[in-house]
């Protein structure tokens, strides 16, 4: 009779709050989940919604079979746990549960619940080595490794030129596999030592940049740009007006690009094998350790917002700084002296 009772009261609170539902009209999780990937299909990219899909043909099985409204708070902990336990990564977790976050956001605005339950969810933290989740480690190249494996990439029997300034405009630029793969000659600015990223090449198709901090114009030094030139009047014409074309006129393979070319420059130089991404990291590294502005670093790396910049690096920045110091007592004291020795 008390369950009975209380099971009314929740009713009447979902009636008084327009959300109320007979259990038979409740759907499935796994119906909820397809009505919103069917709407989000033509808000984003091709990709994105593949990799929704994804994520709901392989993460949520335990999920799937429930009504929306039974999938509580403690349930997605669960959830959350189990996945750690089995040592899932904890970057690939967090994005299923940003997919499964949105999923729960459409279910309220559709009135199957009255709150996503996984907003007070505890969400995975990073944990020490022995606990199974580990996050890759930035690797970032020092002055002198980037010359050694510059000038390593140019002894490479197969089209060096082409790969040596790849390579140089990965690590002078800080661009994106894909940014670099769709680089046309036409985004390049010669006049102004400037390439515009206007355009990505993944998964085999050409996309515009996913955000507008993505479309940019990235400052390059004069060495880089004169290299620019040479690679121009070696680099084969081919229809797409390609910086760095295969042999068929076609964008290069990333797979190909990293196993046949990357890898073995890094060997060839004594460098640890990374990822082709940490030059991006060795970038950035670099600007911010010549003290470059964060808002500038921002804008030449693409990222929506200084804090996300700041988020990814803020472990670059230096813990002291006594030139700062220095200056902020010079900016007060000296200007003290000078009107002192005015009078």
């Amino acid at each position: 009779k008390k369950q009975a009772h209380d099971r009314l009261r929740e009713i009447e609170k979902e009636v008084g709050q327009g959300v109320y539902l007979p259990v038979k009209e409740v759907p499935l999780f796994s119906q909820v989940a397809k009505d919103w990937l069917e709407q989000k299909k033509p808000k984003i990219r091709e990709t994105t919604w593949e990799c929704y899909e994804g994520h709901l043909k392989n993460h949520f099985p335990e999920l799937k079979d429930l009504k929306v409204n039974q999938i509580t708070t403690a349930r997605l902990e669960k959830y959350i746990t189990k996945r750690q336990t089995e040592g899932m990564n904890i970057a690939s977790l967090r994005k299923i549960l940003v997919t499964l976050g949105q999923i729960l956001s459409y279910a309220v605005r559709h009135q199957y619940i009255d709150h996503n339950p996984l907003r007070d969810a505890e969400r995975p933290r990073k944990q020490a080595a022995s606990g199974g989740i580990r996050k890759d480690k930035m690797a970032i190249l020092t002055p002198d490794q980037i010359r050694v494996f510059l000038e390593k990439t140019l002894e490479q029997k197969q089209h060096s030129q082409k790969f040596h300034m790849l390579f140089m405009l990965a690590i002078f630029s800080g661009m994106r596999q894909g940014e670099l793969l769709g680089l046309k000659w036409c985004d390049v600015d010669s006049e102004n030592k400037q390439i515009h990223v206007q355009r990505t090449y993944t998964k085999a198709r050409f996309f515009s940049p996913k955000t507008e901090t993505s479309d940019r114009k990235i400052d390059v030094g004069p060495k880089v740009m004169a290299e620019f030139k040479k690679w121009k009047l070696a680099c084969p014409p081919n229809e797409l007006d390609l910086v760095f074309p295969n042999e068929d006129g076609e964008p290069i393979n990333y797979s190909n690009m990293v196993q046949r070319h990357f890898f073995p420059a890094l060997k060839e130089a004594g460098i640890s094998r990374i990822r082709f991404h940490d030059l991006r990291h060795t970038f950035a590294s670099l600007l911010i350790d010549q003290g470059e502005n964060i808002k500038y670093v921002q804008n030449q790396l693409g990222h929506s917002s200084p804090m996300v910049t700041l988020n990814v690096y803020a472990h670059l920045m230096k813990p002291t700084n006594q030139e700062a110091a220095c200056r902020l007592e010079g900016s007060i004291f000296q200007s003290c002296d000078q009107k002192s020795g005015s009078h």
